[in-house]
């Protein structure tokens, strides 16, 4: 994943509503896609927004996006286009942003965390931060870089299936909110198969390579709850507001979205608290082979312990020592040592200590 928390030096001292992107730039050029639809459909890319404020009065509904967020023009126009608040902006331009709604009376902005897997060979868990906001007939996403989780929701908006050509901008804005949240489903699948390739090598043979994986799991795992865990309250706050802009007919549908919500939460601490055992395991497991090593180690040199004492009288220098002389002396020291090894290690299996 990316980086959990960007520097904001370049935002000390100015004021509040300074149009400054703090983030990673993700694309070379911003991109804006413009789709209407009603009883037709139309979509078109543009380079800028400077005269289409008269989408605001038609009847149909528009979805703007916006791929690329270090374009600080681009927002500004939209923001006068729009009169988008200058904070709003601003937390626009933060990709740090914790997931939140705010009722502007024209306008309710949302900002969350979409997740997803990359089409790599390795399936890494990617995150970005989008921004909508919603008005009377209209939707502007905000994205990080091209490339997303909509691709469903712009074909069926294309080939008119369901009934979201016949709802208002609201419905466009659960859709959007929807699909990003059944993605941290298939990002929780990835993570649980996972934990359970980690769990078949603990058991196994665990190794530091291995606490290194659980460690970068269990990371990505609490950076997926930061995101996630306050996504909740904005959920609930879609669910209960009385802004006009939200028709009752669409609150039913936010109410299963936090239900889903609700089931991301309860999935992510069960992963935390399997990854958490994991590493108590592997520490259990360091800790039991080393002290399988030191038990060898012990039972080793108290066999030999005996047997340099016996040697030891052997190798001191007196002249005169009665087994000196003897003729088969040799070979009775080594049948003693021979025997105390045997009386040893017989004794140490007879206690299990072997």
């Amino acid at each position: 994943m990316r980086k959990r928390f960007h520097t904001r030096a370049k935002k000390i001292g100015l004021p509040a509503g300074s149009l400054i992107h703090i983030g990673e730039k993700l694309t070379d050029k911003a991109r804006i896609t413009i789709i209407e639809y009603d009883e037709y459909y139309s979509k078109e890319e543009v380079v800028e927004i400077h005269d289409y404020s008269f989408f605001r009065e038609k009847p149909t509904v528009t979805w703007i996006n916006v791929d690329g967020l270090h374009d600080t023009k681009i927002m500004e126009q939209i923001g006068n286009i729009f009169n988008l608040h200058p904070l709003i902006l601003e937390d626009i331009l933060n990709t740090d942003q914790r997931s939140k709604v705010e009722d502007m009376g024209d306008y309710i902005y949302i900002v969350l965390r979409m997740f997803y897997k990359s089409e790599d060979k390795n399936g890494i868990v990617k995150s970005e931060q989008v921004s909508l906001v919603l008005g009377n007939n209209f939707v502007i996403s905000f994205q990080e870089k091209p490339g997303d989780v909509f691709n469903p929701i712009r074909d069926r908006i294309k080939n008119a299936k369901g009934r979201i050509r016949k709802a208002g901008a609201d419905f466009l804005a659960y859709c959007l909110i929807d699909s990003i949240v059944d993605y941290y489903f298939i990002v929780l699948e990835s993570l649980d198969e996972k934990i359970e390739l980690f769990e078949d090598a603990l058991a196994c043979n665990p190794d530091r390579n291995l606490l290194l994986d659980i460690q970068n799991l269990k990371r990505e795992m609490i950076f997926f709850r930061k995101f996630v865990w306050p996504l909740r309250e904005t959920i609930s706050l879609l669910e209960r507001s009385d802004s006009t802009l939200i028709q009752e007919s669409t609150n039913i549908y936010f109410k299963d979205i936090y239900d889903h919500i609700i089931q991301v939460i309860e999935t992510t601490e069960t992963f935390r608290e399997i990854l958490s055992g994991m590493l108590d395991i592997y520490l259990s497991s360091v800790s039991n082979k080393m002290n399988e090593i030191m038990k060898a180690l012990t039972i080793i040199a108290t066999i030999f312990m005996p047997l340099s004492f016996i040697v030891g009288i052997y190798g001191m220098n007196f002249k005169y020592m009665p087994e000196l002389e003897w003729r088969f002396g040799y070979f009775m020291v080594w049948s003693i040592i021979l025997a105390v090894a045997s009386i040893m290690l017989i004794y140490f299996r007879k206690k299990k200590w072997l």
